[in-house]
């Protein structure tokens, strides 16, 4: 990661951190009233193959005693309707403003996999993870529906394992190594405008 782009994280990080603060906490009251606890979801991440971090989120699914792999058709009712909606305005990735002060993720770059994926695809996620992982990046915009056609189809965990692993993972590392290649600053503004402008075409 280059000094201006973690500059670029840590100002903006902590600019959205001071004006959207007050509304972080009003949505933390609302999931509390609705779903109780826990308001967070913590989960094992890999920024590097063999760098794990914890990723921060608002909780959007049921809990249950074991849960591994990618959300799939295999998952969706566990889906809360607080969460879809916090989903879907990806209002629960607040959170992952803290990640972004740490510096475990960058506001764009590849999503962070998780472990089961890089031990799966070592070579392939060496490269892609020599960017900082981020909230949004080049495959999340441009490959973010397809995945959830192909992941919402599955009905078991090794469904959407096979998946995602043989079909997701492949595509997404080769969009990710186009933003590596072409990666600026204009690049991540654009990237970061684009998500902006999905959300709300989603409203």
């Amino acid at each position: 990661m280059t000094w201006r782009k973690r500059i670029f994280d840590l100002f903006f990080a902590s600019l959205l951190i001071v004006v959207l603060g007050p509304v972080l906490l009003l949505l933390m009251g609302w999931l509390l009233w609705k779903e109780g606890r826990p308001l967070f979801y913590v989960a094992e991440r890999m920024k590097g193959v063999d760098q794990p971090f914890r990723l921060w989120k608002l909780r959007t699914m049921t809990v249950v005693a074991r849960d591994s792999g990618v959300s799939g058709g295999d998952k969706s009712a566990r889906i809360t309707r607080t969460g879809a909606w916090l989903r879907a305005k990806r209002l629960d990735e607040f959170p992952q403003l803290w990640n972004i002060l740490r510096g475990d993720i960058s506001f764009v770059g590849p999503r962070p996999p998780l472990r089961q994926y890089t031990e799966a695809h070592p070579e392939l996620y060496a490269r892609v993870l020599k960017s900082r992982p981020g909230v949004t990046g080049l495959a999340s915009i441009t490959y973010h529906k397809h995945e959830a056609a192909l992941l919402a189809r599955c009905r078991s965990t090794a469904e959407t394992d096979a998946v995602y692993s043989r079909l997701c993972v492949p595509a997404k590392a080769r969009l990710d190594l186009i933003y590596q290649r072409h990666q600026n600053m204009c690049f991540d503004f654009d990237i970061v405008f684009q998500t902006i402008g999905n959300i709300f075409r989603k409203g």
